[in-house]
């Protein structure tokens, strides 16, 4: 069970080993390569989409069909769970962005996880209930905040490790995608990407590597906004 999907999945922590088990065997692997769809919207389908390994980005498509990206999923993050939960059709995409392994658990399976283990079904309504104050969180961002303040608090929220008061992170997706996960242009963000370099904010490296490097004036941005 050390590198299985079950064990790196939080709402299953809390089973026994021998519990998990029973319940790997339940999930149905699924590899992808960049680009392929784990679903796609109005699919007539209802399942749980765990991912293993790789990244996930999840997006709708606007009128014009151009994307908007809603996030992007890690190892251990699910999508899905709302058709499970009420019989309806998905409403957006889920692409892979790498070669990513998914274990998938239709609703029949779920539901009978659920009903025998209760804990299970507790803690999907904790991650969801998580996803819906980050979702509020960033609509509100969206409508009070400049581009430069949005921005600082997108990397803040990538970094984890410091070493030096200094944390390097990297974007999770291409510079379109964060700025169509920010509501603006990339035309935009690369401006305020400078923006933030020629204030001492940050360093931009190679590729999509940004340092932060005065993470107090860049939390001072988002607070005054």
């Amino acid at each position: 069970m050390a590198d299985s999907c079950v064990s790196r999945v939080p709402v299953f922590a809390s089973l026994s080993v021998q519990d998990q088990q029973r319940v790997e065997e339940l999930a149905r692997p699924t590899l992808l390569k960049a680009g392929e769809a784990a679903y796609r919207a109005d699919e007539d389908l209802s399942q749980l989409v765990v991912v293993h390994s790789g990244r996930l980005k999840i997006f709708r498509l606007s009128a014009d069909g151009s994307e908007q990206l809603i996030r992007v999923l890690g190892p251990g993050d699910f999508t899905g769970e709302t058709s499970v939960f009420t019989g309806q059709r998905p409403d957006d995409y889920a692409t892979a962005l790498g070669e990513s392994r998914l274990c998938v658990f239709r609703h029949d399976d779920l539901e009978g996880l659920i009903r025998r283990h209760p804990e299970i079904g507790l803690q999907l309504l904790s991650r969801v209930s998580a996803r819906l104050s980050d979702t509020e969180h960033r609509l509100n961002s969206l409508t009070s905040r400049d581009v430069e303040s949005r921005l600082a608090d997108y990397l803040l929220g990538l970094a984890s490790a410091w070493r030096g008061g200094v944390a390097t992170v990297t974007l999770p997706v291409a510079k379109k995608d964060v700025a169509s996960l920010l509501d603006t242009t990339p035309e935009s963000l690369s401006r305020a990407l400078k923006s933030l370099a020629s204030q001492g904010l940050i360093v931009i490296g190679a590729g999509r590597s940004v340092s932060i490097t005065q993470p107090d004036r860049l939390q001072q941005l988002v607070d005054e906004a």
